[in-house]
């Protein structure tokens, strides 16, 4: 049982990466759409399009492949080893699964809406929005690898330390940007 669990583990871990590669990169996309949307013509029509496939290969081909089936194999080991459901930290690890799945859906509307050229957001927000997985990536990680030994003030404090830096960093970007617009 134990060579069969480390297959469908393997393949639970795969999916969960480029699923993650979806997630980071699509908010990337988001902002140069937005940023295009404000462009004059031609070069507004010629970026839209083009981002408009980009995004929607993204999305169909990869993000949402992956979503799928790293959550098929999550249920699979979960039925594996029920064990783990009875561990307060697979609880907590649940909980962000459901925050990135609320991120993904979220992230499903903006790609929609994008795809009608309706822009809501701007590219400032979609910045700050891009770091949403990073955050949910860094607590999963920790509370799979360190299980009960993890300190939990520590992770609380490290994850709101972290959205303060990524936070810094996006400030520190947008002042280069501000002063060189093709850094």
């Amino acid at each position: 049982m134990q060579d069969y669990y480390n297959y469908i583990k393997s393949l639970h871990l795969i999916f969960v990466i480029t699923w993650f590669a979806g997630l980071f990169y699509i908010p990337r996309l988001f902002i140069y759409h937005i940023e295009a949307s404000q462009k004059g013509s031609p070069e507004k029509e010629i970026l839209t399009e083009q981002l408009k496939l980009m995004t929607k290969r993204l999305w169909y081909i990869i993000t949402w492949p992956s979503a799928i089936l790293a959550t098929i194999f999550a249920i699979w080991l979960l039925v594996l080893m029920p064990v783990w459901l009875q561990q307060p930290w697979m609880h907590i690890k649940l909980g962000f699964v459901l925050l990135l799945i609320l991120y993904h859906l979220k992230n499903h509307q903006i790609f929609r809406q994008l795809q009608r050229d309706e822009v809501r957001y701007t590219s400032n927000f979609m910045r700050l929005w891009n770091e949403g997985a990073t955050l949910i990536l860094f607590a999963v990680v920790f509370l799979v690898i360190l299980k009960n030994t993890f300190n939990w003030i520590f992770g609380v404090v490290g994850i709101i330390a972290l959205g303060v830096l990524l936070m810094l960093g996006i400030k520190l970007y947008k002042s280069i940007r501000r002063k060189n617009p093709n850094a």
